[in-house]
């Protein structure tokens, strides 16, 4: 008994050694904290509201300087009224440049006048006391073309600020409590782990044994539970480096030939795709060199510029063979050679089951679930196990080293990552999936669902356009395989190796190739409508796309039949340039697609075409990426309306193309880029008569709200360009194989 009560003594002394100055620490720690917080909420608060005053005096600008040239006064005033339709605005005032106050709104203040708009000028704060709460006041200058006319008074209702304080505060006092609370816990834990000889397994864990890997046999059991909290922490860090880089990195070809040259020096980069960027045809006046219409290609391309790898790729151009060397290798882009495009050769019949057959007979409609029946063959796969294998066979020979980068790109290569672990076990595998990812339920009808994910949890990464895809394909493991799958770190355990499922939302190059060079706006529209026999006062609407049954080419037609019935004041005054480059001509769904679309756009242009006007303007050609960047510049509304996409990239590059900040985006729900592109008029392409609407409404759309919504879309395209998307892969890449490495020095696989 006595024993017993020197260990509780000896047990409760050790919990208060630590436990006592944790908790006033954490005390001290917030009593600083708590001051801090409140300076820096209203800091922020205010930076907010000065930013949101100078955006409503620009969105004002324009139309109250109109309405102030003619000296409408009830006009002006109304204008006023509909902008307080925002709920944080308090009040709106305008004076004029001799500081008289011409104009205001019912809730400004009787007391105050008009205020300089030089900040050191004044005698007030920006933040006023009223008996309605605490008031931020806003002074802008006003001008009508380059000429000061006086000032716009924006005064934002700042009440919030000492809620949002508070709330803070009771926030940061229930952190710190459960902090010094689970901290304490913890440290006791560990101490009497340490009187019962458990920190042998601690010392174990140092060590590195059985650190992350959950199936190693030298990891305690007790200490099990801990490494999902390691990698959840380790994905956190990971979060916090990722946003720390996009707020001071400019991401550009420079800046990500340099993470290149410091996260990946003298690391081997190799890129895999079915699709080659480059096709050399023989044309009438000789070799001819053509870009396809691939998202994939637009996106990828620019990295592989800036860091000069390989790119390996199914060599499919009539003239492919005549140009490439012993190795089937040729530089490319033609004019100014960056990088190396490694061809491989297929037989008609191999390209007819592995491309034609399995992958887009097979998984595309699978994946894209766009009510078509997905078709699957044992022959058909069986070729697709062999190209997969004879693209891994090259990779392989093309490896320098045994632990190269190799970016796996689409649906074509779902194999090729487990089998490149397995002859190179100590790659660094990234593998971008394109396409959507489908529910369990979905993808369970694929007759291979087994062999097809055991592939793909060969990558050390793979990567999917929006986290509702990683979800789905974390479900999907879950329900078909025997693995271990970490929601909270997004991870997947399997065969000893571990898979990173991660978003990154894919864009295009910023600026455009083309920047320089792009002929204005006002000549691109002339050059389109004099190429189409069009009037000066034709609208022009353009569609982009593959010739492919998800791109809902018939839906958008139909939504512009809608919109001639609904609105006949449109009929000679809008027609729709739809762009289809033909795809897959080969497939007999892709033949009746093709026909469908000619049929129902002969159709609309039989019952609302006259005297030399045609609604519908159907090209069902190739064209080149420079041609197309025209017809982007031209238009008045760009519709992209797939019925199921993994991004779309052609949101992307309308956008890019008009720095003219006018133009609208009518963009399907159903579409990566929605979730990016906010300020697109978002529709469903499966209702036709709201897509019509929104037709209507982007034809009838103020130039000032054209240019507030293309300049957000633009800034957002600027900052998350595809230098970005491959930097994020790749620092990623970057960090686990360093981790490697490290385990690899201590004898442990991480």
């Amino acid at each position: 008994m006595s024993l017993q009560r020197i260990k509780s003594s000896r047990s409760l002394r050790l919990t208060l050694r630590f436990v006592v100055p944790l908790v006033v620490a954490m005390a001290l720690l917030a009593y600083a904290v708590l001051p801090l917080v409140d300076k820096l909420t209203l800091h922020w608060s205010v930076r907010d509201m000065d930013i949101r005053s100078k955006l409503v005096t620009s969105t004002l600008q324009e139309p109250l300087g109109e309405l102030l040239g003619q000296g409408n006064k009830r006009k002006i005033q109304s204008l006023l009224a509909r902008a307080m339709q925002d709920e944080r605005l308090f009040a709106l005032g305008y004076c004029d440049i001799q500081g008289k106050l011409l104009f205001k709104t019912r809730a400004f203040p009787d007391g105050l006048g008009c205020l300089s708009p030089d900040p050191s000028a004044r005698k007030t704060s920006s933040l006023l006391e009223l008996p309605q709460g605490l008031v931020h006041v806003a002074v802008n200058p006003f001008s009508i073309e380059g000429l000061p006319m006086g000032s716009l008074m924006v005064l934002h209702d700042m009440s919030f600020v000492r809620q949002r304080s508070e709330d803070t505060r009771k926030y940061l006092l229930v952190l710190f409590a459960v902090l010094s609370l689970v901290t304490s816990v913890i440290t006791v834990l560990i101490a009497h782990l340490s009187w019962r000889g458990w920190m042998t397994g601690v010392r174990a864990l140092l060590r590195g044994e059985g650190l992350i890997s959950p199936f190693s046999k030298s990891s305690s059991s007790e200490l099990q539970p801990l490494v999902g909290d390691l990698r959840a922490l380790l994905r956190t860090m990971d979060a916090e480096k990722r946003m720390a880089d996009d707020l001071t990195i400019s991401w550009n070809p420079d800046s990500l030939r340099s993470l290149l040259f410091k996260q990946l020096a003298g690391e081997q980069i190799l890129v895999v795709s079915n699709r080659e960027p480059y096709i050399h045809m023989k044309g009438r006046e000789g070799m001819e060199v053509q870009r396809p219409a691939s998202g994939l290609v637009t996106a990828v391309e620019p990295v592989m510029r800036a860091c000069s790898g390989i790119w390996i790729a199914h060599g499919s151009g009539t003239a492919d063979r005549e140009v490439v060397d012993q190795k089937d290798h040729v530089r490319v882009p033609p004019e100014h050679p960056e990088y190396t495009l490694r061809r491989i050769w297929l037989t008609q019949e191999e390209e007819q089951g592995y491309y034609y057959g399995l992958a887009n007979e097979g998984l595309w409609p699978l994946c894209h679930i766009a009510h078509v029946r997905p078709i699957f063959r044992t022959g058909d796969w069986k070729r697709y196990v062999a190209i997969n294998q004879r693209f891994a066979d090259a990779v392989i020979r093309e490896a320098e080293r045994d632990d190269p980068v190799v970016l796996v790109q689409d649906y074509h290569f779902a194999l090729l990552p487990g089998m490149l672990r397995q002859s190179l076990p100590r790659a660094t595998i990234i593998t971008f999936w394109h396409i959507p990812w489908p529910n369990p339920e979905s993808f369970g009808i694929c007759p291979w669902r087994e062999e097809i994910l055991r592939g793909m949890l060969g990558s050390t990464i793979l990567g999917f356009h929006t986290p509702f895809h990683c979800k789905n394909f974390l479900e999907t493991v879950d329900r078909y395989l025997e693995t271990r799958v970490n929601y909270a770190s997004s991870t997947i355990s399997h065969g000893g190796n571990l898979t990173l499922v991660e978003a990154y939302p894919i864009s295009i190059q910023w600026p455009s190739p083309w920047q320089d060079t792009q002929p204005p706006v006002i000549r691109c529209r002339e050059d389109i409508r004099q190429e189409l026999n069009l009037g000066r006062d034709i609208l022009l609407g353009l569609g982009v796309d593959r010739l492919d049954y998800t791109k809902g080419i018939l839906e958008r037609l139909r939504a512009v039949e809608c919109l001639l019935e609904t609105h006949p004041d449109m009929v000679g005054r809008f027609c729709l340039i739809q762009i289809a480059a033909p795809s897959r001509s080969v497939l007999e769904e892709y033949r009746a697609f093709e026909s469908r679309v000619r049929a129902l756009a002969e159709q609309i242009n039989a019952k609302f075409s006259r005297d030399g006007y045609q609604p519908i303007h159907l090209k069902v050609e190739h064209h080149e990426p420079r041609d197309i960047n025209r017809y982007y510049r031209a238009v008045d509304i760009c519709l992209v309306t797939s019925l199921h996409d993994g991004m779309n990239l052609v949101a992307k590059e309308f956008v890019a193309a008009r720095d003219d900040e006018r133009g609208v985006l009518v963009l399907s729900r159903f579409t990566g880029a929605a979730h990016e592109l906010y300020e697109a008029l978002i529709v469903n392409p499966y209702h036709i008569e709201q897509t019509a609407d929104a037709l209507y409404q982007a034809l009838t759309m103020p130039e000032f709200e054209q240019q507030a919504r293309m300049r957000s879309m633009r800034s957002m395209v600027m900052d998350f360009n595809v230098y970005r998307w491959a930097a994020r892969m790749l620092l990623d890449a970057a960090r686990i194989r360093r981790r490697e490495k490290l385990a690899e020095r201590i004898g442990v696989a991480i």
